[in-house]
């Protein structure tokens, strides 16, 4: 952190930029909360600082309006070291001294016919694999007909901590299907007596990345706005989506925000399928599941279970986890233990249904009707860090997503 007094001497005469902005905390105490609020007004685009009356000055980005909720202008984003609950406190924007020069950023690298790479510094932080879908082979399709997310170990960017695309011919692969941050859903319906499975994509749907709508990148936030297109097996299209993936500056590890809207222009798009293969997942690395499967283990709000052990919703009985808040898993990759937190949040559609596995891969869906009048909208975070971690500290980034701070 950037001490207060270092920054007023390097801030030029005009450093106050606008009135304080009055903040209240959650209904918990918190750290390291990635607070979101209106800029004041003329504030334009990009980084700056903010001086917050609990205690010190944090950098602070400017950004566009996120793709879900109901802001309507831009918006300053910083990470809140601590906030108490009911703390009230104020933040004032301030432009950024030369010094924000120096502190690292997230960035966008420009490489032609590549993966699009979210850095932070020279750090890898996510890939976005996004070619456009090939149908000359089945080999070519398999490898092309769904876009996702590599996420990269939140240390070093060395490790790739994702599995990515797979040969399903190829059976010294478990799965292949499974990759990265992926959404999707293998039972979807729609127009007459229409069916298409974007999970598998095995009878020639698919969706494909179009174009690349936005980026912003800066101190405490690197964001990328896509759009994408659904494709059934007639290779016409019957939904487009809009999704939104970023990455915050949080002390410990990588924090990632996926978000989406669907919407179609046809009278209804049914989404449906199972808890292994529809929804929003992280896979983990290939690896895990050749060499450190019974070695996964599963914490959840009810505490750390036994490694092998998973729970999963069974469509039979109609029993299993729903509507958890968050779910955490804790594997191995390349000899080191990770942990990801998977957060849900109450706004997403329920009822939701999860699924874990131990060769790395969990997440949840939900049965969901899509029209124009009603578009889905969803919001997720994944959290990313080296080691182990506890059921206080997994609370602790669930309350920083469903209970953050915010303007009084």
């Amino acid at each position: 952190m950037v001490r207060l007094a270092l920054m007023l001497l390097l801030l030029p005469s005009f450093a106050v930029a606008a009135e304080p902005v009055t903040i209240v905390g959650g209904k918990a105490d918190a750290t390291n909360v990635v607070v979101t609020i209106p800029a004041p007004d003329g504030a334009r685009p990009g980084p700056v600082f903010v001086s917050l009356s609990n205690g010190g000055a944090v950098p602070g980005q400017v950004v566009a309006p996120p793709l879900v909720g109901d802001a309507d202008k831009p918006q300053l984003v910083f990470v809140a070291p601590a906030v108490q609950a009911g703390e009230t406190f104020t933040a004032l924007l301030m432009p950024a001294p030369r010094a924000l020069d120096r502190v690292p950023s997230f960035r966008f690298p420009e490489e032609k016919d590549k993966p699009t790479d979210l850095l932070f510094g020279d750090r890898p932080v996510l890939r976005s694999m996004n070619a456009k879908h090939d149908a000359t082979t089945k080999d070519t399709h398999e490898l092309t007909f769904k876009p996702f997310h590599h996420v990269f170990d939140p240390a070093t960017g060395k490790v790739l901590l994702t599995n990515g695309a797979g040969l399903a011919a190829d059976k010294s692969l478990q799965y292949p299907h499974h990759r990265g941050l992926f959404f999707g859903w293998n039972v979807i319906k729609y127009g007459a007596n229409n069916t298409a499975d974007l999970w598998h994509g095995r009878n020639g749907e698919y969706t494909e990345h179009d174009k690349t709508l936005a980026t912003e990148a800066g101190p405490v936030v690197g964001r990328q706005r896509s759009a994408i297109n659904w494709y059934g097996v007639d290779g016409l299209l019957f939904a487009e989506e809009t999704r939104e993936v970023s990455a915050f500056n949080v002390p410990g590890g990588t924090l990632i925000e996926f978000a989406s809207v669907v919407t179609t222009k046809l009278p209804k798009v049914t989404l449906d399928g199972d808890p292994q293969h529809a929804g929003f997942h992280f896979r983990a690395a290939m690896e895990t599941a050749k060499q450190f499967a019974k070695e996964t283990y599963y914490l959840r709000p009810d505490g750390k279970d036994s490694p092998g052990k998973t729970r999963n919703w069974d469509p039979k009985t109609k029993q299993g986890p729903v509507n958890l808040s968050w779910d955490a898993m804790s594997f191995k990759v390349a000899d080191k233990r990770y942990t990801v937190v998977y957060l849900d949040r109450p706004e997403n559609p329920k009822e939701a249904r999860f699924s874990e596995r131990d060769y790395g891969r969990f997440g949840s869906y939900f049965v969901y009707d899509i029209t124009p009048k009603t578009p889905l909208k969803v919001k997720y975070r994944i959290w990313v860090q080296e080691g182990e971690m506890t059921v206080a500290e997994c609370e602790n980034l669930s309350r920083g997503f469903v209970d953050a701070p915010r303007v009084k």
